[in-house]
C-alpha cells in the first residue's frame, strides 16, 4: 500500500469511529408511554368495570364503611343500599371479593407507579413535556419537575412518580411562554427517586418522581 493510501485508510477509519460515537450520543427521542416499564402492568380488576359500575360498587362500599364503623344509617339509604347491591350482584359483578381486595389493589397501584424503566437508565433521551420550576430566577428556571400535560400538580393531582421528572440544568432556561408553553427536553436520564417541594399560591407540596434528567438543553416545543 503506498502512503498516500494508507493515509486514506486511516481517514477512513477515523471517520467511521468518530460517527459511529456520535450516533452512539444522539438522543433517543421517548413518550411518556415509554416511561412506565412493563412489569408495572398488572392485573387491576377495578379497570374492567365500566364508571357507571365504579359509581354503584362506590356507594355500596360507602354505607357498608359506615355500617362496619357502628354508624346509623336510615332506612331509606339502607333500602338503596340493598337494591344497589343486588342490581350488581345480578350483572354478574363480585361486589363481596371487588370490596374485599380494594385496599391490596390500591397498594399495588401505589408501588407499580413508583416503578421505572430501567432500561433509559444512563441514556440519553429527548422527551417533550411541561415545566414546574423549582429553582428559578424571575422567568430563568435551571431545575425543574416535566410533567406530561398542562396544569399536572397545580390545578390536578400529581401524575404518579413514573410520569415525573426531576430536570436540572446549568444553562437557565427562559420562560418565555409561561407555564403553558411545553418544551423539549434533551439530556441524560437517570432512574432515580426523589422528592421535590413545589410551591404553590396557597402553600407547597411534597411531589415524588421516578426519573431524574441531566439536561444538556431545554427548548421551546415546535
Amino acid at each position: 500500500m503506498t502512503k498516500n493510501g494508507y493515509l486514506a485508510a486511516i481517514a477512513v477509519v477515523t471517520s467511521l469511529l468518530l460517527s459511529s460515537v456520535s450516533t452512539a450520543g444522539e438522543p433517543r427521542e421517548i413518550t411518556w408511554d415509554d416511561l412506565v416499564p412493563a412489569e408495572a402492568q398488572f392485573d387491576d380488576a377495578f379497570t374492567r368495570l365500566d364508571d357507571d359500575t365504579l359509581f354503584e360498587l362506590s356507594m355500596v362500599a360507602g354505607v357498608r364503611d359506615r355500617l362496619d364503623a357502628g354508624m346509623e344509617i336510615d332506612e331509606k339509604t339502607l333500602a338503596g343500599h340493598h337494591e344497589r347491591t343486588r342490581k350488581l350482584v345480578d350483572d354478574g359483578v363480585d361486589v363481596d371479593g371487588l370490596i374485599a381486595m380494594r385496599d391490596e389493589i390500591t397498594q399495588e397501584r401505589i408501588a407499580k407507579t413508583r416503578l421505572a424503566n430501567e432500561a433509559l437508565d444512563g441514556k440519553p433521551v429527548r422527551i417533550p413535556g411541561y415545566l414546574l420550576p423549582l429553582e428559578f430566577d424571575g422567568d430563568k428556571v435551571t431545575e425543574f419537575l416535566l410533567v406530561p400535560y398542562v396544569g399536572a400538580c397545580i390545578h390536578t393531582p400529581p401524575p404518579p412518580p413514573n410520569q415525573i421528572v426531576h430536570v436540572k440544568n446549568d444553562e437557565a432556561y427562559t420562560t418565555d411562554g409561561g407555564l403553558y408553553t411545553p418544551v423539549w427536553v434533551n439530556g441524560l436520564m437517570k432512574t432515580e427517586q426523589s422528592q421535590s417541594n413545589l410551591e404553590f399560591i396557597d402553600g407547597s407540596s411534597d411531589i415524588p418522581s421516578a426519573y431524574t434528567l441531566e439536561a444538556e438543553s431545554v427548548e421551546p416545543y415546535e
